[in-house]
């Protein structure tokens, strides 16, 4: 796990001072070694996180016709190895990076797809002239760039590629209104004016003789159902995947651990790594003490139990959020999801103290349909289904009938409900998803009016729109599953990879092969979410790993943070000193006299304000400081 940074000039040669403060931007993501490699006018910088390979695996590494710098982790590194060595590679480490560079001076691009891990790399071929950018299948390593007329830019994290003095931290006005809308940004774009982040599945070439170059999509899940194998296959071939992916996860030559939340995912990682291991895992975890609300503990200590655990567990307080959270924002970059950044950091400061890598769960609710609003959905697709005797979808995935035994998911989802169908019901499900994700419903009050007559929501909703009905099924599950999978899940991604970054820890997200989304995907939607049960073909296929405390559980509550009670004592003169200031008032953005009104009343700190907060401080870190 490391920092990568690139320059590719058109006729300067690269600067090697600019280069080096670019990669000092983020030290904290590789504080073990550091390297560089230029050839006039093209430079790469690295920043190491020893994993793999400590003595022999220094970056740039070179080849008599390639160079590459490489953020992430192959898995099957080992195999992929063993394969290039029967067709008479030599190797020089025992390094995944060497296994990436002959692998494509084997297979060129088409080895991309052929890497089962997480990764962003750069990659210079000497022979053709040019630069391969690559990103790995879901984007769990990031990878951001600028490009210009005369030089194009890459980093790991965008605070490095505002180190050049080409680039000028600015808001992008598109992103600016994505991120209010569902608090991540849709496809590539950034809150940053001139700054993207390559897409996950994808790989961008780069001609050296004039900066042309282009973007390929090298993978993305088909849904094209196998309807042909049984319930049982599919249960016991996602139970071979699930348990592989795991154990080829496992390898590293430093101390390894697990993230714990108590929920179906993280229990399910730690509970199979703890068969696989020679002895007890070390896991990590957190609660808040406000309250059982906010404490998951007991479910954590089932695991823990269950596996002969050693539970390390960490407490934040209100003192914690207010003394981290702004650098905390600096840290990711640009303000994504909800308050469990902060918890997540806490947790993975205490890993840290511990271990060196982190296995955690995360993409399980994507994969397997795990939210909520998945079960509201279909609840109103199943009343339309019964009311008009039609379906959108080919097939009546969930009846009314099925759905009853599962509507308990929802309990606690009740104001969901409520302003779901406040809007027009019975519309066309793209519509309907939008307001399931749309985090401005019930926020417009602390937004200056002169704002709103330029958010253009039609205009979001057509890019939301493109994403959501990109994939070829008619599913309601597929479209859902597969828009948060690209669409909110990189978020996701992007605070794990920064929380763990910011301490210097590398984390790993097993539930994320390809082999499982690819096989998940050719399932029946009718096996997958059978009456609308959450994660119903992962507990068929390994729930027998879990306690049934943690397999019966329908009230998972991800991390909930107590900011609706800091808000009123502790967070109160912090959360009023951020947003109630001349600064904050001139930006236009807010209208602070709603947002005064807010932070004086007793009323509930929402995701939307919070959303309004993590924005300031975001402006604070990056706007205001040009």
């Amino acid at each position: 796990m490391c920092g990568i940074v690139g320059i590719v000039n058109k006729s300067s040669a690269v600067d090697t001072a600019t280069l080096k403060s670019m990669a000092d931007a983020i030290a904290h993501r590789g504080p073990d070694e550091e390297g560089h490699y230029i050839n006039r006018y093209l430079g790469f910088y690295h920043k190491r996180l020893s994993i793999i390979d400590l003595s022999t695996g220094r970056q740039p590494m070179e080849s008599e016709n390639c160079v590459i710098t490489f953020n992430g982790e192959i898995y099957n590194y080992i195999e992929l190895r063993n394969e290039l060595i029967g067709k008479g590679h030599t190797f020089r480490t025992t390094s995944d990076t060497e296994v990436i560079l002959k692998m494509y001076e084997e297979y060129g691009v088409e080895s991309i797809n052929k890497l089962n891990g997480m990764f962003a790399f750069l990659i210079y071929d000497k022979i053709r002239n040019q630069v391969i950018a690559a990103r790995d299948h879901f984007g769990i390593k990031p990878l951001y760039y600028h490009i210009s007329n005369d030089c194009i830019l890459f980093a790991s994290e965008i605070k490095a590629l505002l180190k050049h003095p080409q680039l000028k931290a600015e808001v992008n006005k598109d992103g600016l209104n994505d991120y209010l809308t569902f608090q991540f940004i849709l496809g590539n774009s950034t809150l940053f004016k001139g700054v993207c982040k390559l897409a996950p599945g994808h790989y961008m070439v780069i001609d050296l003789h004039n900066l042309n170059h282009h973007y390929v999509k090298y993978w993305s899940p088909s849904f094209s159902v196998d309807k042909y194998h049984t319930e049982e296959y599919f249960i016991h071939e996602l139970k071979r995947l699930i348990e592989d992916t795991i154990r080829i996860q496992l390898r590293s030559d430093v101390p390894l651990g697990a993230y714990l939340s108590g929920g179906t995912d993280s229990s399910l990682v730690t509970l199979i790594a703890s068969k696989l291991l020679s002895k007890p895992i070390s896991t990590f975890s957190g609660a808040f003490r406000e309250g059982p609300e906010y404490n998951e503990m007991e479910y954590i200590q089932e695991v823990v139990k269950s596996c002969n655990a050693v539970g390390y567990d960490i407490y934040p307080t209100a003192d914690d959020f207010i003394n981290n959270i702004s650098k905390l924002i600096y840290h990711l970059d640009e303000p994504v999801a909800g308050p469990g950044l902060f918890p997540q950091y806490m947790v993975s400061k205490l890993a840290a103290e511990n271990v060196k890598v982190v296995l955690g769960g995360q993409g399980g609710d994507e994969i397997f349909g795990g939210y909520a609003r998945y079960v509201v959905a279909y609840l109103e697709q199943a009343i339309k289904g019964a009311i008009l005797e039609t379906t959108e979808e080919g097939e009546h995935i969930v009846s009314l009938n099925s759905i009853l035994p599962n509507l308990p998911y929802i309990n606690k989802y009740l104001p969901m409900l409520r302003t779901f169908w406040s809007k027009e019901t019975f519309e066309p499900m793209d519509r309907r998803y939008f307001f399931l994700i749309d985090r401005m419903e019930g926020s417009y009050e602390y937004y200056n009016p002169q704002f709103l007559h330029e958010y253009a929501q039609e205009d979001i909703f057509n890019r939301f729109k493109l994403l959501f009905n990109d994939p070829n099924t008619h599913s309601y599950f597929n479209k859902m599953t597969h828009f948060d999978m690209f669409g909110s899940l990189p978020a996701l991604l992007q605070v794990e990879d920064r929380m763990s970054m910011a301490v210097s820890i590398e984390s790993r997200v097993p539930l994320l092969d390809r082999r499982i989304v690819d096989l998940v995907a050719s399932m029946p939607p009718a096996m997958k979410f059978k009456g609308a049960e959450m994660k119903y073909i992962l507990k068929k296929s390994v729930g027998n790993y879990l306690p049934p405390k943690i397999l019966n559980r329908k009230d998972k509550m991800g991390f909930p943070v107590p900011l609706n009670l800091w808000a009123q004592k502790e967070a109160k003169e912090f959360i009023s000193d951020t947003l109630l200031t001349q600064k904050c008032k001139e930006r236009g953005i807010f209208d602070t006299e709603k947002i005064e009104k807010m932070v004086s009343s007793q009323k509930s700190f929402s995701r939307q304000l919070w959303g309004v907060l993590s924005l300031e401080l975001w402006f604070n870190n990056f706007i205001d400081k040009n």
